[in-house]
């Protein structure tokens, strides 16, 4: 869905006023647009389908695979925050990077620490609650139109590493504890992205809430897809493997961001400001 500046205009603060952190030249995140949403419903298929091809079929094992992506993680995220403007590559490498540690880390709270599924979906919303109200608490806003300060940017990155540990767990809890499956599950989390559209366009909803729930519901959507592409049928999936499924979604991935970077649709009037 896309933002209606209007319906923001009592979260946003004036563009050329900061409350914390170094200016930045202009917004880091892209303008929300249909090519948004498929991106970041393909990035978090790919997290979940290559946390399981890196922790099982390469070898690397659950803790090997935690370690390596959050360096990845770590390093692409510096590149980000040391760019000076949107740039589509950098912007969703670290996306689809933190799909990947986010599910791990709830991963690692299931399977290796054992934590009941409903808890680790209980502190991840704990969490995600706790860094709104620190972020709006500092910048009034959590728009994400004014990503355009050191300190706002770090809040985002935050909130997104949230929503996709939080997305795995309740996606997992959901398809797993509660035995609806893979396909059904999908069903579940796209018709409640539904309402929230429809609430955000026909019924009010408020852009900036409307937004952050649909974020989050893309990730179970997206972990459910992966699973429900990958898994072998006799568990309930269509059985390409996870090999084919992550290659398949990086090469659509790959093919939006060049596309983006080429044609700058998603480049929003303030990104283009120097």
């Amino acid at each position: 869905m896309t933002h209606d500046s209007s319906q923001t205009a009592s979260f946003a603060v004036p563009q050329h006023t900061t409350r914390g952190g170094h200016r930045a030249r202009s917004n880091k995140v892209p303008e929300i647009t249909v090519y948004f949403w498929i991106i970041k419903v393909l990035c978090t298929t790919v997290g979940e389908t290559a946390a399981d091809l890196l922790a099982g079929k390469a070898g690397l094992g659950l803790t090997g695979v935690s370690v390596l992506m959050s360096g990845l993680l770590a390093l692409s995220l510096v590149i980000q925050f040391r760019t000076r403007a949107y740039r589509p590559g950098v912007y969703w490498l670290a996306v689809a990077l933190i799909s990947v540690v986010g599910t791990l880390i709830s991963d690692n709270l299931t399977d290796n620490m054992g934590v009941p599924l409903e808890l680790s979906t209980a502190v991840f919303a704990v969490l995600l609650v706790a860094a709104f109200l620190i972020w709006y608490g500092r910048e009034k806003t959590l728009s994400i139109h004014s990503i355009d300060t050191t300190s706002r940017e770090a809040f985002y990155w935050l909130a997104v590493l949230f929503t996709f540990a939080l997305g795995t767990a309740a996606g997992d809890l959901v398809a797993e504890r509660m035995a609806l499956g893979y396909l059904t599950s999908i069903l579940v989390f796209a018709a409640v992205i539904a309402a929230v559209a429809v609430g955000y366009f026909t019924l009010g909803l408020n852009a900036v809430w409307s937004f952050w729930i649909a974020y989050i519901l893309t990730r179970p959507l997206g972990a459910s897809t992966g699973d429900y592409l990958s898994q072998p049928t006799a568990d309930g999936g269509l059985g390409l493997g996870t090999v084919v499924t992550s290659v398949l979604f990086l090469a659509v991935i790959l093919g939006l961001v060049i596309y983006l970077s080429v044609s700058r649709k998603d480049t929003s009037p303030a990104g283009t400001r120097a």
